[in-house]
């Protein structure tokens, strides 16, 4: 076993569920190494994904386009929709979560208490039979979202976060709202609230209809993560740590993902057990984890509220195909992407699939650990 230094997002998160955000009642409100330097990517034929080439080397993606959330062939027109990030409660009473396994990327962060909190970002959001829980805006969240032009569903906010959606260029869709609610937000009677909001695809289609937000991506939108191509083999991290199982060590939920080497992907496990999509009764599972460590103080020390810093440069790791390398992250504004590049300075690709973004705040990064095999790991 290797502990790597990478921020356990563990710090003040989420425990103030139940005070106030805004009106709601939710509450909840670089320098690599020496030693890294000698990790970087390689590329093994792990897998062909020209499986949709034609006998004369040609593709058959008529009519599609790479998604720019996970970099796999789907309709051209859903390609250029502009996906809806829906924020989502992490705490045990509200888990499992509905619909989240139909979620491309998927953020983790600190909010007070300790706790995390989840925003799900969809790119067929239309077709999603049911979202919960809803909860409140962080407003480190927005510039996440803006990264990928999302249109940003939540459940109130902090009022730390009122100014940021108050401007033109934030879309977004808040419970809070009258004339959403009812029309895009409802609540579930078998839970109590705050955790009980939920919206529906039909409800997200509703509520952008109703504040007149373009659906599509403008012409000079540029695409988010790096993915390898169809002529490409999958990417394997050969120098990198192995990581049969990563733990982001956030303290509260603290989860973990186990790699599968059949399927390829990384199932997710919290609270002692199985993350699973309540619509589904299937467990999480993503191909690549990224994990992201960032400054972070308390903006207020009555509230717990949390100040995350976004932009600016830091470290953190690339985790698919059971290995992990270190990684240096760099958002020039709120919102730019977020770039991330290996020890040689280049950007990172990404294999096609899934994401989780893992952010840890950086007083805790030791708290990340990454195993070598089930042997070595003990739930905690």
């Amino acid at each position: 076993m290797k502990k790597l230094a990478v921020l356990a997002m563990t710090g003040l998160l989420c425990m103030a569920l139940f005070s106030g955000c805004g009106t709601e009642e939710d509450a909840d409100s670089s320098d690599i190494s020496e030693e890294q330097q000698e990790i970087s990517i390689s590329v093994e034929p792990i897998e062909d994904l020209a499986a949709d080439a034609s006998a004369d080397g040609t593709d058959n993606h008529e009519g599609e386009a790479q998604s720019d959330l996970t970099g796999e062939w789907i309709d051209a027109e859903l390609a250029a929709q502009r996906p809806v990030a829906v924020m989502l409660g992490n705490t045990k009473i509200a888990a499992p979560q509905y619909g989240i396994g139909s979620a491309d990327i998927i953020y983790e962060a600190p909010v007070e208490g300790s706790e995390t909190r989840l925003m799900a970002i969809f790119q067929d959001y239309q077709n999603v039979e049911k979202i919960m829980s809803i909860r409140s805006c962080r407003h480190y969240y927005i510039d996440w979202a803006l990264e990928f032009d999302a249109i940003y569903a939540h459940y109130g906010q902090s009022y730390l976060a009122e100014d940021m959606l108050g401007q033109s260029y934030v879309n977004n869709l808040s419970g809070l709202e009258g004339q959403l609610s009812n029309t895009m937000y409802f609540r579930d009677s078998s839970k109590s609230a705050p955790h009980n909001a939920y919206t529906t695809g039909e409800g997200i289609a509703a509520g952008i209809s109703i504040k007149g937000y373009d659906t599509q991506h403008d012409g000079d939108y540029e695409s988010h993560y790096q993915f390898n191509t169809d002529d490409e083999n999958e990417i394997t991290l050969t120098d990198g740590e192995d990581a049969v199982i990563v733990q982001p060590g956030y303290l509260v939920n603290k989860p973990w993902f186990v790699y599968d080497t059949e399927t390829g992907l990384y199932e997710r496990y919290q609270f002692s057990s199985a993350q699973t999509d309540a619509l589904t009764g299937e467990q999480l599972t993503v191909k690549n984890i990224l994990i992201q460590v960032c400054d972070w103080y308390t903006a207020n020390s009555d509230t717990g509220y949390l100040d995350v810093e976004t932009t600016g440069s830091g470290t953190g790791y690339y985790v698919t195909n059971g290995k992990a390398i270190p990684v240096t992250w760099s958002k020039e504004s709120q919102t730019a992407a977020t770039r991330y590049y290996d020890a040689a300075g280049n950007e990172i690709t990404l294999n096609q699939g899934k994401t989780w973004v893992c952010v840890v705040q950086d007083t805790y990064e030791k708290n990340i650990t990454f195993y070598a095999g089930e042997e070595e790991f003990s739930v905690q």
